[in-house]
């Protein structure tokens, strides 16, 4: 879904805490336009494409442990299974997917930019 500069549209998804609306806030400072999709809320395994139908997918992988700690949720491990299963088919189709657990926010952005620029 490119708009009238051709540019293209970076879709970001991943569970609650893993970074989605830094990333995107990082990218948009590079000139990179971008939709958060909040996919892990939706029973429809493909809202990913419904809500935004990106050029480009970028998966954030997010463990239980830190999406409770970094938004400071009252959740059991169920809570972040049933987000993981829900992001399943966005997962299988993304184009990259950054593992925020063992990155902080600018190794993530570093990481997203590199491989834009391969792909852009």
């Amino acid at each position: 879904m490119k708009d009238e500069n051709n540019s293209p549209l970076i879709g970001v998804v991943g569970p609650c805490g893993s970074g989605k609306s830094t990333l995107i806030a990082g990218l948009e400072k590079h000139g990179y336009r971008c939709r958060h999709i909040a996919q892990e809320h939706s029973y429809v395994r493909h809202m990913w494409q419904v809500i935004t139908n990106p050029d480009i997918l970028i998966f954030l992988e997010c463990s239980f442990e830190n999406s409770t700690s970094r938004r400071k949720l009252n959740w059991v491990p169920a809570d972040h299974e049933e987000q993981q299963r829900r992001l399943s088919h966005a997962r299988e189709h993304a184009n990259i997917i950054i593992d925020t657990n063992i990155l902080n926010s600018d190794d993530v952005l570093a990481r997203a930019l590199d491989f834009l620029k391969d792909q852009i």
